[in-house]
């Protein structure tokens, strides 16, 4: 996988455009400055929290005695299901209900940012080629900052682009997830059979 694959692939899986309605609700109640602090801080988290599952995904691994295939399988199936839940969006939205006041960590950081699947992206990333932590750090910082820089600008995009065009974009990157965790199933269900037989 070349650096902007891998960089495409998270930043679909960090979905941004997805998450603004989701981020402009909550923070409706803080004036734009500690607005754009908040998220600043929110988006330090996650680029951090990334970064760990990316070096240490690999010890993680195991110390919890689980192989790359059960990593792949279970990231596979809760991308399908955050996708599933971008084409048809619940009232709480995809990630569920959301509490007032201001965000610290949740659910901002963790999990609208970095989320179970993208967690478990990096982690195989680094997992399966960690002689290339090198690009799997470029390619996260790429989708890092087209994510931040989405994200900042936000309000601006709503009012250009609407509401409808924001829905329409997240139910096309929805179905694009999902299409990339059903790859991601087959190749833990592939890799499975092969250690196996």
């Amino acid at each position: 996988m070349t650096v902007a694959a891998a960089a495409l692939l998270l930043f679909f899986i960090l979905d941004p455009l997805g998450n603004i309605p989701v981020f402009l609700s909550v923070l409706k109640g803080l004036p734009p400055a500690r607005q754009r602090k908040v998220l600043a801080r929110e988006l330090l988290i996650a680029l951090a929290v990334l970064m760990l599952f990316l070096w240490g995904g690999q010890y993680a691994l195991e110390l919890m005695h689980l192989r790359q295939e059960s990593v792949s399988i279970a990231g596979g199936i809760v991308l399908f299901l955050i996708g599933l839940r971008m084409i048809f969006p619940t009232a709480d939205g995809v990630m569920g209900d959301v509490p007032g006041g201001e965000p610290f960590i949740v659910p901002l950081a963790i999990p609208m940012i970095a989320g179970p699947s993208g967690m478990a992206a990096v982690m195989l990333l680094g997992s399966q080629e960690p002689d290339r932590m090198g690009d799997w750090m470029l390619a996260l910082v790429l989708a890092w900052g087209a994510t931040a820089a989405i994200l900042f600008s936000a309000t601006w995009l709503k009012k250009l682009l609407g509401t409808r065009v924001l829905t329409a974009v997240e139910r096309l990157m929805g179905m694009v997830i999902v299409a990339i965790s059903v790859q991601m199933l087959l190749d833990g269900i592939a890799s499975y059979l092969r250690a196996t037989a």
